[in-house]
Order: C-alpha cells, then sequence, then structure tokens
C-alpha cells in the first residue's frame, strides 16, 4: 500500500527533528488554513492530534487558525476536544442545502452548525489554560461591507484586483481583525503593511468571531458589530489569510517549532491568491515548522481522484457527496496512523522533505 501521508519541514525543524525526534513537547503552534471541506482529509490527524498527541499538554499550546482553521481549533480548547471534533465532522459532513438555497438559509445553516459545535462551551475556550486560541477576521472596509450581492460583487472584484498588483493593498479594502485569548503574545508577526488589530477572544464574542471567519462573501453573510471590534462588518478571515504568509512565533522568547496539518505542501497567502498562479507564501516564514499533508498518491486513490471541496455542493447530489465526504474521512485515518508511527521512528530524515 503507498503511503498516505507526506511530512516536510523547515531547515530549523528539520535539523531539531533529526536530533530529537519528534513529541508533542516541541510545539509551540499549530496552524491550520482556511479551505472548507478540504480540512476532512485530515480529520484523522485532527482526531489524534486533539485526543492523544496533546493530551497531555503542560504548557500553552497555541494555535491560529482562519474559517475551517479557526472552527476545527475551536474543538481543540473545548475540555472534551474529541467529542467537539467529531461534532464539527458529523455536523458539516452532513450538511444539505435545497438547489435553490439563497445566502440567508446557507448562514442560518452556518449558525446552526456553529451553535452544535461549541454548544455551551464557549467559556471552556475563551479560559483554557492549555490551548491558546488566535483566529481571523477580516472587517470590510469598502463595498464588500454592504449584503446587496451586486454591490458586495463589484467590491470583491475591485479588491481581487488591487490584490494581484500588490497584496498590501488589500489594507484599503479590509481589515485583518486578530481575536485572540492572549493578546500578550500573538503567535504570528501580523506587521506585514496590511491593517490590522488585535481584540481580545472572549466568551462574550467567541460565537460571533467563529461565524464571521468562516463567512464566504456571496455564499454566507457577514457578522455585524462584533463584541469589542467595534462597529462593521466582519467576514471569512482567509480572505487576508488563507494559508499564511508571515513569519510563525516571532517574538524572542517564542521557542518551540510549529505543526501545520494541511492540504498540501502550497501555500497560497490570501483568498484572492488562488487565482495568482505566482504567487506563494515566502517559505522563510516555515523556517521552524513541520507540514504534515497527504501526499498525491492517497489523493489520487480517494473518489473523484481528489480532496473534498465547497463544489461538491453544486457538483454532486447530497447522497454522492455525503457517501464521498465519509470515505475521505474514513481514509483520512491513514495519515494519522502514520503520523503516530513516525513519532517512534529512529531514521527521520529520510521520511521528511525539506520545504
Amino acid at each position: 500500500m503507498s503511503k498516505a501521508l507526506a511530512v516536510y519541514a523547515g531547515k530549523t525543524a528539520l535539523a531539531q527533528i533529526k536530533e530529537q525526534g519528534i513529541s508533542q513537547e516541541q510545539f509551540k503552534l499549530l496552524v491550520g488554513a482556511s479551505g472548507g471541506p478540504k480540512w476532512f482529509v485530515l480529520a484523522g490527524l485532527d482526531r489524534f492530534l486533539c485526543g492523544e498527541f496533546f493530551k497531555s499538554r503542560q504548557t500553552p499550546l497555541y494555535t491560529l487558525g482562519s474559517s475551517a482553521g479557526a472552527w476545527r481549533f475551536s474543538c481543540y480548547a473545548q475540555q472534551d476536544p474529541l467529542a467537539a471534533i467529531n461534532r464539527l465532522i458529523d455536523g458539516y459532513s452532513h450538511l444539505t442545502y435545497p438547489s435553490d438555497a439563497s445566502i440567508s438559509e446557507v448562514t442560518i445553516q452556518s449558525e446552526k452548525l456553529l451553535a452544535h459545535i461549541v454548544s455551551k462551551n464557549a467559556d471552556e475556550i475563551a479560559s483554557n489554560p492549555m490551548i491558546k486560541s488566535t483566529l481571523i477576521v477580516a472587517k470590510s472596509k469598502g463595498l464588500t461591507r454592504y449584503e446587496n450581492k451586486y454591490i458586495q460583487l463589484l467590491g470583491l472584484l475591485s479588491s481581487a484586483l488591487a490584490n494581484r498588483v500588490n497584496r498590501k493593498h488589500l489594507g484599503k479594502y479590509y481589515q485583518r481583525t486578530v481575536f485572540s485569548t492572549d493578546i500578550t503574545q500573538i503567535p504570528f508577526d501580523y506587521d506585514d503593511g496590511i491593517d490590522s488589530k488585535v481584540v481580545a477572544l472572549t466568551k462574550h464574542n467567541i460565537h460571533q468571531a467563529l461565524q464571521a471567519t468562516g463567512s464566504i462573501p456571496m455564499v454566507i453573510n457577514g457578522v455585524k458589530d462584533i463584541e469589542g471590534a467595534g462597529v462593521g462588518m466582519f467576514r471569512d478571515g482567509g480572505i487576508i489569510d488563507y494559508h499564511f504568509d508571515q513569519p510563525f512565533l516571532p517574538n524572542a522568547k517564542d521557542s518551540g517549532l510549529v505543526l501545520y496539518p494541511h492540504f498540501y505542501n502550497e501555500f497560497k497567502p490570501g483568498w484572492f491568491d488562488k487565482y495568482i498562479k505566482h504567487r506563494f507564501a515566502n517559505k522563510k516564514h516555515f523556517d521552524k515548522t513541520l507540514v504534515l499533508a497527504p501526499t498525491d498518491e492517497f489523493v489520487a486513490k480517494l473518489p473523484y481522484g481528489k480532496i473534498p471541496d465547497r463544489k461538491d455542493f453544486t457538483q454532486l447530489s447530497a447522497s454522492e457527496r455525503i457517501k464521498y465526504w465519509q470515505t475521505v474521512i474514513g481514509e483520512s485515518e491513514r495519515l494519522a496512523e502514520e503520523f503516530a508511527s513516525l513519532c517512534q521512528s529512529d531514521d527521520l530524515g529520510k521520511a521528511i522533505t525539506l520545504i
């Protein structure tokens, strides 16, 4: 059977792992990208990481995510993280909509799913001493602050064109809003020329912030006036930070490595950069990072030869899509099994590729 898990590391991370092996204590930051249902290919890893790998954590683990990444990590910060991640896996994978569902109807479903995941556990996330949560939301400045789809579309197109010229131009259209349960130690360097603001993530605004970071423009309505973040319209954090392109753990006191379960060994800075073939994140920013991803061979053997994506909602019937996603979720356990074995390996150099 071909390998399911591909492992990549930055230069510093690779050197340390060759010398010390892999253990949960090495990692200070866990990163999760946007990507909607793509994350189902990581479901097995999420179950293993939050249910076993980090179970005996004695020092704080910081998490950084946008959109689906933030939703996943909200599960890690609950008292029963495995039960929470299973609620997310089950609830999200069984979502269904009428073929003519409106944006408002999709929004209601999203809000219900979030309530199912977080339930009454917002305080657990906000006050967790071991899992320090940071998530990204994009506050609209321009035309995208309106819900009218034609005005919003015009705003999206103009901001996409500005981003194509220079990524820093996104700051004219959106403000990066960094919600964190520990505002004294933000685990990435957000000073990249894009207007940014740090806001305390509390039990009073967690639902709003999580809903906003997953509010895909033209698909799900934005969230207005989040407590602590001011007046305005807040949308998907992936608009600005899709896969992230900033140094992780930038402070001198930030020792430790970064663990990044990802869909592939490719990193696009922002949502609009998906359509710019030459623009990728700076590999220097991943110097202390260990990346876990499915191999090409593993993906090729999945139904339809790909990992899930949002197009599945429109290109497959509900029954076909749910069956497909359940298959991927089941197969994703192989990535967890191989990572667990890797942690016991004495020859890590051959198993890890330099980013």
